[in-house]
């Protein structure tokens, strides 16, 4: 990237540290004069050496914990009140609101898409998340942000998409075309050991959450009876220890060493969940761990059966548990060999982000022509996205608004 370039990044929150997180260090590392902005942040959880680059706004003070639920409706409009330095290109890490920043931005925004917010767009999603007068006001919300949403995504000069299924999600709800450009991976730490054998268990490792499927893991591990450990914390552990087998074992949070240990013994690692990308499964992956996972979302990049591990064909509630229990009893990992599947690994190497995101970015900087948007308006894309939602499934009010394109806003 050219010195002479100002680069400033964007991210929706620091609360907790995840993949995304992770990308936006990445990010941090590479253009490394450029400050970072957040609405919300808490200390600790950007890396220490990146913290003094860091700049939040006065909602910070209004966190609880790494609790920001009561703040959500103040995100969006904190986005696009952000004081931004004097850039030549803003990158923004959006998850939920970061596109909202192209309204404050002068300067070409480039989105670096991890989803577009899938609570906003999926009431399946929201449904599985719970009941109760919390998720009857987040569908509320939901149907109220769409058309900021789409709007937004409208001013935004170049969308990245971590993935396949995520660039079709913005083609769908946005009507926007997106680069797939994968998110980094650390494989120079995680990376493998020939001298530690591999073990009899599988291995299901990150947040403990209900999207993620945890109770799937659990559930079919018990059924087809095999050693399965876990590995993490959050809020659903409660719930799947009470469905896990005498052959499951959770750990809680472990460290990074412990973590890539786990990698290196295991007989594969288990993605049940739905991913928009997936980070983990490809850090296992770099150790040489194959990868058993749903054949939905960020894993039809990164499995490649028969090379990189197994996909788990999708069959609805009714038989999941035992299609998951087959595909752990039958696994048979000689066909997989360790070295192919690190080196499938290094192809989202750090280095390989570096290059492909800095490229797009020193385009946008230096004036290069890139797609716009559709000559749609944000009702024709709206309407649109209520059609193909099926009678029934949601029900989305659309507030009165002009009748503008969606790439003149």
């Amino acid at each position: 990237m050219s010195t002479a370039h100002r680069v400033t990044i964007v991210h929706e929150r620091f609360t907790e540290h995840g993949g995304s997180e992770a990308v936006v260090e990445a990010m941090a590392r590479h253009w490394r004069d450029a400050a970072v902005l957040a609405p919300v942040a808490r200390p600790g959880v950007i890396a220490p050496d990146l913290e003094h680059r860091l700049r939040s706004t006065p909602l910070s003070r209004l966190l609880r914990g790494s609790t920001y639920s009561h703040l959500l409706p103040a995100l969006p409009v904190a986005m696009r009140a952000l004081r931004l330095p004097p850039s030549d290109v803003v990158v923004a890490s959006h998850h939920a609101f970061a596109t909202q920043v192209a309204l404050a931005s002068r300067a070409p925004v480039v989105a670096y898409v991890h989803t577009p917010a899938r609570w906003v767009w999926d009431a399946a999603l929201r449904s599985s998340e719970g009941r109760g007068p919390g998720t009857a006001a987040l569908a509320a919300f939901s149907a109220a942000f769409k058309r900021h949403d789409v709007a937004a995504a409208q001013r935004v000069h170049t969308l990245l998409a971590n993935s396949t299924c995520v660039a079709e999600r913005i083609r769908r709800w946005w009507g926007r075309e997106a680069q797939v450009v994968a998110p980094p991976v650390d494989t120079g730490y995680y990376a493998p050991d020939p001298s530690v054998p591999r073990e009899d268990f599988f291995l299901l490792a990150g947040r403990m959450v209900p999207y993620k499927r945890p109770d799937l893991a659990v559930r079919a591990a018990a059924r087809a009876g095999v050693r399965l450990v876990v590995a993490g914390e959050g809020r659903a552990r409660h719930d799947v220890e009470a469905l896990a087998g005498p052959g499951t074992t959770f750990l809680g949070r472990v460290s990074d060493a412990e973590l890539r240990d786990l990698f290196r013994r295991c007989r594969a690692l288990l993605m049940p969940g739905v991913e928009d990308f997936g980070i983990v499964p490809v850090e296992a992956m770099a150790c040489g761990a194959p990868v058993i996972a749903a054949g939905e979302g960020g894993a039809l990049d990164t499995v490649l059966p028969g090379l990189s591990g197994e996909l788990v064909e999708q069959v609805g509630p009714e038989g999941e548990v035992d299609a998951w229990a087959q595909a752990l009893a039958s696994f048979d990992a000689t066909g997989l060999d360790p070295a192919r599947v690190r080196r499938h690994a290094e192809g989202f190497s750090r280095a390989s982000f570096d290059q492909r995101l800095g490229a797009v970015v020193e385009a946008v900087a230096s004036g290069v022509v890139v797609p716009r948007p559709r000559a749609q308006t944000v009702d024709e894309l709206l309407a649109r996205t209520v059609a193909e939602a099926g009678a029934g499934r949601e029900r989305i009010v659309l507030p009165e608004t002009s009748s503008r394109s969606a790439s003149a806003l």
